[in-house]
């Protein structure tokens, strides 16, 4: 992989969507990341495939998804990140986007040098899910450490935001540290280039339908 380069730009915005066209994100290293060591499963073809295409058009593919719970995400994450910002006595700067023109990574926000931050707006049985685990939710865990690995920093915030919680419990924000990840962060270098693999064999079969 080469140098990330951070772009400013704002998210869910159409530059950010063109920005992030035709190549893996940790948004879905998850999905890259499933089964590590055996062969990939339908969901990362099916990534592989929605890649090509961009690839090939240049545009990005539309998801044409969305339900109660990423637009929810949407309206309170600024109210996560101000929370945030009070708990910590930290300021969050835009995550914009990282790339390295090969694979990229939309950080919710920046802190400092150092830092990066997660946020997840999450129903009650999420939250008290997370709380009792004390760690990263599962079903991030990849985005998360992509999200620490890619821009080079030293440390990500967690943060699992409820509002049905107590105002003062309404935080959950677990740390970890990069330093903890050598052993990810090989297994990403790995995954990523088996699927640029499967990404080269997707565009080869759009166009050769003629």
């Amino acid at each position: 992989m080469g140098r990330f380069v951070f772009h400013d730009i704002e998210q869910n915005s159409d530059k950010w969507y063109q920005a992030r066209s035709g190549m893996p994100t940790s948004s879905k290293l998850g999905v890259v990341m499933a089964n590590y060591g055996k062969a990939f499963g339908q969901p990362a073809k099916d990534y592989a495939a929605k890649i090509a295409l961009e690839m090939i058009t240049g545009k990005p593919v539309s998801g044409g998804y969305s339900n109660e719970h990423m637009e929810r995400g949407v309206e309170q994450e600024p109210i996560c990140r101000a929370l945030y910002e009070d708990r910590t006595f930290s300021t969050v700067t835009n995550g914009g986007f990282f790339t390295d023109g090969e694979t990229g990574c939309s950080p919710d926000g920046l802190v400092g040098d150092d830092g990066v931050i997660e946020i997840k707006s999450v129903i009650h049985s999420v939250q008290f899910k997370n709380i009792k685990r004390n760690n990263v939710d599962p079903a991030y865990r990849w985005q998360c450490i992509g999200n620490m690995k890619f821009p080079g920093r030293e440390w990500l915030d967690f943060v699992s935001y409820c509002s049905d919680y107590p105002i003062d419990n309404q935080l959950f924000i677990h740390r970890i540290l990069s330093k903890d990840f050598s052993d990810e962060y090989k297994m990403i270098d790995t995954r990523l280039d088996e699927f640029r693999f499967l990404i080269d064999e997707a565009i080869e079969l759009i166009q050769g339908n003629k």
